[in-house]
């Protein structure tokens, strides 16, 4: 079973490579992904990462607070996104 961690406060050069080197070292990724402003392509600063439970659990608490390329990152369990109206 996998579990999908939100990663915040990424420097806005941060790519979606990133993400899967800086995890790798706790396990195996099974994805990454540096979320992207539709119109300017730019990173809007927080990023998805797909592990295994177990991995991910390690993951999480080794960098939550830790300083990667220069911002300390917010790392916890990504939740369900709310649903909202649309008009």
């Amino acid at each position: 079973m996998s579990k999908n961690i939100y990663v915040g406060n990424l420097a806005w050069s941060a790519k979606d490579e990133d993400l899967r080197t800086l995890f790798s070292s706790y396990g195996t990724v099974l994805s990454a992904k540096v979320v992207e402003d539709r119109e300017t392509g730019r990173s809007r600063g927080f990023g998805f990462v797909e592990m295994e439970a177990a991995d991910a659990l390690q993951a999480i608490e080794a960098l939550n607070g830790q300083n990667f390329q220069g911002r300390d990152l917010r790392v916890n369990e990504a939740q369900p996104r709310e649903r909202r109206p649309r008009y």
